[in-house]
């Protein structure tokens, strides 16, 4: 499996979802989301700046992600983008 950092940013209707189901509530989603893809949410964490969420992402492939973050993103509640990490070793 391979680690990729995702950056996500909420529109208003996102947000609104935020307030709904809270910061676990949307966590769970990420979770299943990757889940029934064969990925695995690493960390989620709430940030300032350009971005309101990153992530760490466990995920098969590149096509795995990029399906799951276009998936996201098609919603028209978060904005999302992807980057391949790469281990030291």
């Amino acid at each position: 499996m391979a680690k990729y950092l995702v950056h996500a940013t909420y529109s208003a209707e996102g947000f609104k979802g935020v307030i709904k189901d809270k910061a676990s509530g949307r966590k769970a989603a990420v979770e299943k989301a990757m889940a029934s893809v064969g990925a695995k949410l690493d960390a989620m964490y709430f940030s300032f700046g350009d971005y309101d969420v990153v992530l760490i992402v466990d995920a098969p492939d590149n096509v795995t992600v990029a399906a799951v973050s276009m998936a996201a993103s098609s919603t028209g509640l978060a904005r999302t983008s992807t980057t391949p990490l790469l281990t030291i070793e």
